[in-house]
């Protein structure tokens, strides 16, 4: 199964951004991890600050699944929310921190809605639970 894992905006920065929220391991390091667990699965990895790169790269029809954690983008992007409606796979939508425990803003997901499932508050292990989520 191919997995696109996708990361919006600032997430370039797990590892050492807001260590106490996101935890102190890099993207690239976790994907590493999950690499080895997932053997069978072939795992892809994009990230963009810019929202309309992001689109762009879901757009591109080369995975089964999607395991996205759109970032910010998640409580304002009908953009990102449209793009994920139109696509007919899997799609699995990430949160590090618990989102219903942070600022009233962070609360509400535009694209939860466009996708099969959430995960919110497990850290990072949270895309390991996504993968594991998805149906071959």
């Amino acid at each position: 199964m191919k997995v696109l894992i996708i990361n919006g905006p600032n997430l370039n920065l797990l590892g050492t951004r807001e260590p106490e929220i996101y935890g102190s391991v890099s993207m690239e390091d976790y994907l590493e991890k999950l690499k080895s667990e997932f053997t069978s699965h072939e795992l892809n990895y994009y990230q963009s600050n810019i929202e309309g790169e992001l689109i762009n790269r879901l757009q591109v029809d080369d995975f089964d699944a999607i395991v996205i954690n759109p970032g910010a983008f998640t409580h304002y992007s009908y953009a990102i929310a449209d793009c994920l409606k139109n696509i007919q796979k899997q799609k699995v939508e990430v949160h590090i921190s618990n989102i219903y425990k942070r600022e009233e803003f962070r609360q509400k997901s535009v694209t939860a809605a466009c996708t099969d499932a959430v995960l919110s508050g497990f850290g990072i292990e949270g895309y390991r639970l996504a993968v594991l989520s998805l149906k071959p």
